[in-house]
């Protein structure tokens, strides 16, 4: 009889919602998600969009992890482009003569080697020619300048410039790597592992190694492993970008009815959805829900559209839906362990740094805690919808 008492008093808690539980029920996650604020019943609620994780999503997610880079870093992977002479680079300029008895020619010496620094206004002099622009010129440029002005002057001259170093062209390395310097580029274009490894390589390993770049008001980072594994992705770097290399290991979040809820780091270059809930020890059999597995993201808005579509992606926005600082939009991917073919797509499905991994308890649960409260030995009022009372011993 005290049985069945449970069972009404337990249907008018509104199915044991009120019973204390360790995160929400799948179902209470799923009724939130695409709703409102003012839907939900609370100010200032989350408003996020679930998405099964199927052959299709899966791998949606993964092909754009592997070629975002260039998005991600919004500069583009432009190559070197035309390189000039700056302010402060150091040239040797050679200039050769066909007689022995020419303004840079001797008996002993058909030529004469002359070193500059190119000054603040961009020029600099060179003997018997005057004052050069070199500032914005290329060296073939700069060498037919001076070439001009000696035609007239020394016997069938011809000119040679060679570059020393170039502070005008160069970029700034610092941060996680073997030593923060300033690099010189060279005349042919550096990419960014190309630079990193002048200032002595990253000093963590590429799956935990972050670098950004700032470019003038625009700045981009991106995983040193993204980078080498794709090399289309390697963009050119330009003079005076800023590189920095940060050491922070990858980790995600395991909550819920799993056998160990704590941050874990990734510890590999790739991780997969399977294989992060297994570093968590796996569901608890006798609490986890096995259609309830979610995974809490900010993602890029890019693969929401790509997800849900332009149209329901506009709907979510004029619920509510909110960017991160980084312009990324909450996301809930929901993973049922109960088909067989979660074990392939999982598989498939990429983990990513900060994401938070959610197995829900079972719904049978709260009833078994209710059933354990309300049968406690000196009887505890639940008090809800409806009011019970227990008192003294619970018998059949």
């Amino acid at each position: 009889m005290v049985r069945m008492t449970a069972i009404v008093v337990c249907a008018a808690l509104a199915g044991c919602q009120a019973v204390p539980g360790e995160g929400p029920l799948a179902s209470a996650i799923n009724k939130d998600a695409g709703r409102s604020s003012a839907d939900i019943g609370r100010l200032n609620a989350a408003v996020f969009e679930i998405v099964d994780v199927d052959n299709r999503s899966a791998h949606l997610v993964s092909d754009y992890v592997s070629s975002a880079l260039k998005r991600r870093f919004g500069i583009g992977n432009a190559g070197v482009g035309r390189a000039v002479i700056g302010v402060g680079d150091q040239l040797k300029v050679t200039v050769f003569e066909a007689g022995s008895d020419g303004l840079f020619s001797t008996s002993e010496s058909k030529q004469t080697s002359i070193d500059i620094v190119v000054q603040p206004d961009g020029t600099a002099a060179i003997p018997y020619v005057g004052t050069v622009r070199f500032a914005g010129r290329t060296l073939e440029e700069a060498r037919k300048a001076i070439l001009a002005a000696l035609v007239s002057k020394a016997v069938e001259p011809d000119v040679i410039i060679a570059t020393g170093d170039t502070p005008s062209r160069s970029v700034t390395v610092s941060g996680a790597v073997g030593k923060s310097s300033q690099v010189s580029l060279n005349l042919s274009g550096e990419q960014i592992t190309d630079v990193i490894a002048k200032a002595g390589g990253a000093t963590a390993q590429p799956y935990e190694a972050y670098v950004t770049i700032v470019r003038g008001k625009r700045t981009g980072t991106a995983l040193l492993k993204s980078i080498i594994e794709n090399p289309s992705e390697n963009i050119y770097v330009q003079p005076g970008d800023q590189v920095f290399v940060t050491r922070d290991p990858r980790t995600f979040t395991l909550l819920g009815a799993v056998k160990g809820n704590a941050r874990v780091e990734f510890g590999a270059n790739d991780l997969n959805l399977l294989e992060a809930v297994a570093l968590g020890g796996g569901g608890n059999d006798y609490t986890v829900d096995t259609k309830g597995y979610f995974l809490f993201r900010y993602e890029e808005p890019e693969v929401i559209t790509g997800l849900v579509g332009q149209g329901r992606f506009n709907e979510l926005l004029r619920k509510g839906m909110k960017p991160n600082r980084d312009g990324r939009y909450p996301i809930v991917y929901r993973f049922d362990m109960t088909h067989p073919d979660s074990l392939v797509v999982g598989q498939t499905f990429p983990i990513k740094s900060r994401d938070v991994i959610y197995a829900a308890r079972h719904k049978s649960v709260d009833f078994s805690k209710f059933l354990s409260i309300i049968g406690a030995p000196l009887g505890i009022a639940a008090q809800g919808a409806g009011t019970v009372s227990v008192v003294g011993s619970v018998g059949n």
